[in-house]
């Protein structure tokens, strides 16, 4: 089932989400399969729980599409539950990002270039794993979705002032793009 994404300014992306309990989510395979469709169907390589109106610390990864032109990406599907980043380090890098929850709006955002984090794969099975470069960039993107963090929040103050009225029109339910949404008007 695709899920509508659901848009800037709506509340449920800024809500800080919460552990599950794995053992206890009868329809968490059903979710996670409705995640990634939902994904494919935008477009995207990431999505997050919040986008599209659960609470849960869930998100998926699929750098995939993206290894005709970086074959280190062959094979990287993922699944992150209940994740926790617990370093980060490196050089601030500024690399352009966009988000399915804002559609039409890429920026250059700084983030540590190397993560390692914790999390629950989807058979349950913890992992502690290290990512660097465009991997630790797509990770770190969907994690802050989980904190109610999106990347407008982090990119400089002149090039927020300047995408002011687009964000404001989002948050209005004014919004063009191709997948199902769901605005906070």
């Amino acid at each position: 089932m695709i899920f509508p994404i659901y848009i800037y300014g709506h509340p449920i992306l800024r809500k800080v989400a919460k552990d599950i309990d794995p053992a206890n989510y009868p329809n968490l395979k059903e979710l996670i399969d409705n995640m990634f469709e939902t994904m494919y169907h935008a477009d995207g390589v990431g999505l997050a729980a919040p986008q599209v109106g659960i609470e849960d610390r869930i998100f998926v990864v699929d750098l995939d599409p993206l290894s005709d032109e970086n074959p280190e990406f062959k094979g990287f599907k993922k699944v992150f539950i209940n994740a926790r980043i617990t370093e980060r380090w490196g050089e601030l890098e500024l690399v352009e990002e966009g988000c399915l929850s804002i559609p039409g709006i890429h920026e250059k955002v700084p983030r540590e270039g190397n993560i390692r984090i914790a999390y629950l794969d989807e058979n349950l099975q913890p992992h502690e794993d290290e990512f660097s470069g465009f991997m630790a960039r797509a990770i770190q993107h969907e994690y802050d979705h989980l904190d109610g963090i999106l990347f407008v929040d982090k990119i400089a103050p002149i090039r927020k002032r300047l995408i002011k009225g687009k964000l404001t029109n989002m948050a209005n339910g004014r919004t063009n793009c191709h997948y199902r949404v769901k605005t906070a008007k």
